[in-house]
């Protein structure tokens, strides 16, 4: 990973006990951070680590609450082997607190979450997903909602990337219980 991008997130022990709880956000919550939701989901389930971390997604608008992820999200995910069981929700201020880290898809949604914090408790929680990305561009994701399957295809391809640097990084904080 690069180091000049990485973020100073909270990170702790992670057991099974205390599992590391992640919810990345987006706009409305049906493309890009149930798509993020998904691959983390599968990539600690693919390393075994299911049980050491919980994984959720959310949007800072409203518009969506209650629906699958997009149909093209769904399909280009589906094509990786990765499965978008999320059902879209807004993000409370309670997240803040219940999260670990608070991973934004854009700059936009960032100053959204960080708006919920008036207080400003909780700002060393939240990041942009692409601070993990090894090929961050201008750090955000890009919204391909109303484009085609190959924007599509290009948001995975980042999340991916940037979700395996993720988990390599908190992979050395887990604790294995014997």
């Amino acid at each position: 990973m690069t180091t000049d991008i990485k973020p100073a997130i909270p990170i702790r022990t992670i057991t099974e006990k205390h599992p590391y709880s992640i919810c990345f956000v987006c706009l409305g919550n049906i493309c890009r951070s149930p798509t993020a939701e998904g691959v983390m989901q599968h990539l600690v389930t693919k390393a075994g680590l299911q049980s050491y971390f919980h994984i959720d997604s959310a949007g800072t608008a409203s518009y969506h609450i209650g629906e699958l992820p997009d149909s093209k999200s769904r399909e280009v995910a589906g094509q990786h082997n990765v499965i978008l069981r999320s059902r879209a929700r807004q993000l409370r201020s309670d997240d803040l607190s219940e999260f670990d880290l608070i991973l934004a898809m854009d700059h936009e949604n960032y100053s959204d979450i960080l708006a919920l914090d008036r207080k400003n408790l909780f700002s060393d929680k939240v990041a942009l997903l692409r601070s993990f990305d090894p090929y961050p561009n201008h750090m955000a994701v890009p919204d391909p909602y109303y484009g085609g399957l190959d924007g599509f295809e290009k948001v995975y391809e980042i999340i991916r990337r940037s979700c395996s640097e993720l988990l390599e990084v908190l992979e050395t904080h887990i604790e294995f219980e014997s």
